[in-house]
């Protein structure tokens, strides 16, 4: 049975976002800032060096929500925070809880926006599915999130405030990571991390800090439908674990399930792939591909995909579609993704089958959506990109 916890009211005025760094047009909002931004704050702010440790520990260590509890900072200063810094996060809007104990959060944000975030807990292990867009730019026909245009992106602190909101639900600040529910990052939620790269980075930088937030790059996975020039940048500045939406075989069905592939064909996209740094063995790329009836779930498709991926340390992960309302395709039978598994197992390639989690929430892989819309203020929101279009980034051919 679904559970829904309704949060503030959704369309209630919400400000506009300050400036994140020192000196902007109100509180500098803390979250997403790195050691840096700590350090010229504290500069700023005349005190020693060593008080931007002692604020980190705080604010991402100890995930503290006041200044009044940074018991090793005198009084004065902590007064002085609390008259021009901001420990804010996101808003809660609704949260649902699935029959499988998967959570989703609609989080709101300092200017109303909306993303989504879900945490699908299992045995082993939890994982955090976290959005960097409100809204995505690539229209993969498959994909709920798809279907929503392109808003804004989110910012660092949008992003790393994502985690420490759900720290806060859940209650595992202070305990020992090998305690701790949320065990994985997972950079599969709304939007294309790759089209908001600067805040990403930024964001999982703060998230692997080993006196903050702590949660080692081997155990966080960033998803992205191919933006080939990126790629490398993302493994050798970041090195975390990557994950492909690849989805087809062949450039021409590609081309309609991920219209991205026709700026970054499967060759080139495969090339990259390879080539990405730190990839082996014992640290494989994952290729997510969704089984769609009668679209790429043939023996022809599973034979072209260990042909594909030969060469490349790589495992798949098969997704039975996930429907949501309006969506143009069908799940694959049960007997043609078994299969399927079958054969690309066989050929050598790991092929297990995803077992859907919060489809009754429509918290699934694919399903994500928020009731966001581009704002219009006589004309573009400045600084926002046309509709359809990444934020400082060419958007893929349509």
């Amino acid at each position: 049975m679904t559970e829904l916890h309704p949060g503030p009211e959704l369309g209630s005025p919400a400000a506009e976002p300050s400036d994140a760094s020192a000196g902007g047009d109100g509180p500098t909002r803390l979250i997403g800032l790195d050691r840096g931004d700590f350090a010229r704050l504290i500069e700023g702010l005349g005190e020693k060096r060593f008080r931007a440790g002692q604020l980190w520990a705080w604010v991402y260590g100890r995930g503290l929500e006041d200044f009044d509890g940074m018991t090793t900072l005198a009084k004065p200063f902590r007064a002085r925070l609390k008259a021009v810094c901001s420990l804010e996060r996101p808003v809660a809007a609704e949260v649902r809880l699935s029959a499988d104990t998967t959570r989703k959060w609609l989080f709101r944000f300092a200017d109303g926006e909306l993303a989504e975030t879900v945490f699908i807990p299992n045995e082993e292990r939890g994982s955090l599915c976290i959005s960097s867009q409100v809204g995505c730019t690539l229209n993969c026909r498959f994909c709920h999130t798809g279907t929503q245009r392109l808003v804004r992106n989110l910012e660092a602190g949008e992003i790393v405030g994502q985690l420490m909101a759900a720290r806060d639900a859940i209650g595992e600040w202070g305990l020992r990571s090998q305690d701790r529910m949320i065990t994985n990052i997972v950079m599969m939620g709304m939007g294309e991390p790759l089209y908001n790269y600067d805040n990403v980075a930024k964001a999982l930088r703060i998230i692997m800090d080993p006196e903050g937030l702590s949660i080692s790059k081997r155990r966080i996975t960033l998803s992205t439908a191919g933006v080939v020039p990126m790629m490398a940048r993302c493994g050798e500045e970041l090195g975390v674990n990557l994950a492909v939406s690849l989805h087809a075989v062949s450039d021409d069905i590609r081309d309609e399930l991920v219209p991205l592939n026709r700026k970054y064909p499967i060759e080139e996209l495969l090339a990259a792939c390879r080539a990405y740094p730190g990839v082996h063995n014992a640290r494989r790329i994952t290729f997510e591909y969704v089984m769609l009836k009668g679209i790429n779930d043939s023996p022809a498709d599973a034979r072209a995909l260990v042909r594909l991926l030969k060469g490349i340390p790589a495992k798949t992960n098969l997704i039975p579609f996930n429907p949501w309302p309006g969506a143009p395709y069908e799940c694959s039978s049960e007997a043609a993704i078994a299969t399927f598994a079958r054969i690309v197992n066989d050929g050598g390639l790991s092929a297990p089958v995803r077992t859907p989690r919060g489809r009754d929430i429509l918290a699934a892989c694919g399903q994500l959506k928020t009731a966001s819309e581009r704002k219009r203020r006589g004309g573009a929101r400045s600084g926002a990109a046309p509709p359809g279009a990444p934020l400082g980034a060419p958007g893929p051919d349509r």
